[in-house]
């Protein structure tokens, strides 16, 4: 009997309802530089033209599977998890695409650093038509910041994501978490794993209005404050409803309006002087990265203050504590990010 050769990597994409989009995913991976992997796709109960699509290629490296009803998301998820066959798992939505070298850029880099569970990437965004935007999100790439950036957001963007197979089945996802599950596993592994990014674009997510994050934003919101409130804990910080307002808006700033005003900017400077003693008590991140993140927060705030206190907003910047302290940083938003070294 002939033994079964597995893939190095499983690519899991979960799918409903994407009959419009479900074929640039597909043709995206089937187009990788990379070719030792198998393409995993898991249909949740699609009443559309999604599973016919699909069912008109004849590639030996895609798999169909089919949940029996629509279990959602983080149902979904879990069970491509347990089907991948993968050593790594390389993450993908739907109604996205992967840049050709995006399976061997991120095998290279796992194959070679073991002590991460998972790396992500920068992504960059097209249209419901599939035109490029100008925009790319970049998030941290150092493991250390990674790790402190989820008390304040999620670090990791989830559609670029390849992780090691066997740990995200050991943690899984929440299924408590209809939306933002993937934020909700990343801060619990930052727990116990090594986590990083690079600098390198190696997917493409499209913005249209039928994407489920736009469709759930009250909700984002509150899964979001939840898990910050869980990081705060951590820290041995027990928040109050106002504070734990506050802290969520300290990574976006563009929602504050007229809320981002000097009595804001003085509670954050306090607020960041309590988070960075609890944490030197508790020692949950490596201070001088949390001490990093939190400069890059004030940094971001008081460029945004300036269209309400003027050059006073400058001055804000300069004679914090914050800035003395790490002067460099207040440069780090200006300098384009480098890819983790091999």
């Amino acid at each position: 009997m002939p033994t079964l050769t597995l893939p190095r990597v499983t690519v899991f994409i979960p799918v409903h309802n994407r009959q419009h989009y479900i074929v640039s995913a597909v043709d995206s991976i089937l187009a990788q530089t990379f070719e030792d992997f198998e393409l995993l796709v898991v249909d949740d109960g699609s009443t559309d033209a999604t599973l016919e699509v699909l069912s008109r290629y004849h590639d030996p490296r895609l798999r169909v599977e089919c949940n029996s009803r629509n279990l959602g998301i983080p149902a979904t998820r879990n069970r491509g998890l347990d089907l991948a066959r993968g050593e790594y798992i390389a993450l993908l939505d739907s109604d996205d695409k992967a840049w050709p070298n995006r399976l061997a850029r991120q095998v290279e880099v796992l194959d070679r650093h073991p002590e991460l569970a998972q790396i992500g990437s920068a992504c960059d965004f097209m249209d419901a038509n599939g035109r490029r935007l100008r925009k790319v999100r970049r998030q941290p790439l150092d493991p250390d910041e990674v790790d402190a950036s989820l008390a304040f957001y999620c670090a990791l963007t989830n559609r670029t994501i390849m992780a090691r197979t066997a740990i995200l089945r050991d943690y899984r996802y929440n299924e408590d978490f209809a939306r933002c599950q993937d934020y909700e596993l990343h801060q619990r592994l930052s727990r116990t794993q090594r986590m990083a990014n690079l600098g390198d674009v190696l997917v493409c997510g499209r913005e249209h209005d039928g994407r489920f994050t736009r469709q759930t934003d009250t909700l984002g919101r509150e899964r979001k404050r939840e898990i910050c409130r869980r990081a705060l804990l951590e820290l041995g910080i027990e928040p109050s409803e106002e504070d734990l307002d506050r802290h969520y808006a300290l990574s976006r700033p563009q929602k504050l309006g007229t809320a981002l005003n000097r009595d804001y900017l003085d509670w954050t400077e306090q607020w960041l002087a309590r988070l960075d003693a609890a944490n030197r008590r508790t020692q949950r991140h490596v201070p001088e990265a949390l001490l990093r993140v939190m400069t890059e927060r004030w940094v971001q705030l008081c460029l945004h203050a300036r269209r309400q206190l003027g050059p006073g907003a400058y001055l804000r910047l300069l004679r914090s504590p914050l800035a003395r302290r790490l002067p460099a940083a207040c440069l780090r938003f200006l300098r384009t990010p480098r890819p983790l070294a091999s």
